[in-house]
């Protein structure tokens, strides 16, 4: 088990972002399991060629999303993420059906607008 990371500098997708998702990916798929150590940031940052700032940026996020957990001067390690990612999910599930309620939309032009906004979100840059 080895974090490995790709980054293309031609594609449309910020590098932060391009750490982000395959270090996502890796945890949410198992080929890093929970507990794994993560490089430090100027470490990864010097590993792939990025200023520190945008791997900083990366973990930001992946903590934000409970993907991963700093754990002090012990570092950075993967979290237990699928629960907390369900549960954040759920919860933005819910907060958007209430306020597509409020606003009035039947529940097909609700799903509409969250299909049309996952197709966005995971659209694949060309």
């Amino acid at each position: 088990m080895t974090l490995m990371i790709d980054i293309d500098a031609g594609a449309s997708t910020a590098p932060y972002e391009q750490v982000r998702a395959q270090i996502a990916g890796q945890a949410r798929s198992g080929i890093l399991p929970v507990g794994y150590k993560l490089p430090t940031v100027r470490g990864l940052a010097q590993e792939l060629g990025l200023a520190a700032n945008t791997v900083a940026k990366a973990y930001r996020f992946l903590e934000t999303d409970g993907v991963i957990e700093t754990r002090g001067r012990n570092g950075t390690f993967v979290a237990a993420a699928g629960d907390a990612a369900a549960r954040e999910a759920s919860n933005a599930a819910q907060s958007f059906a209430e306020r597509a309620r409020r606003l009035g939309l039947s529940e097909k032009e609700a799903l509409a607008a969250v299909r049309e906004a996952l197709r966005a979100a995971y659209a694949v840059p060309e």
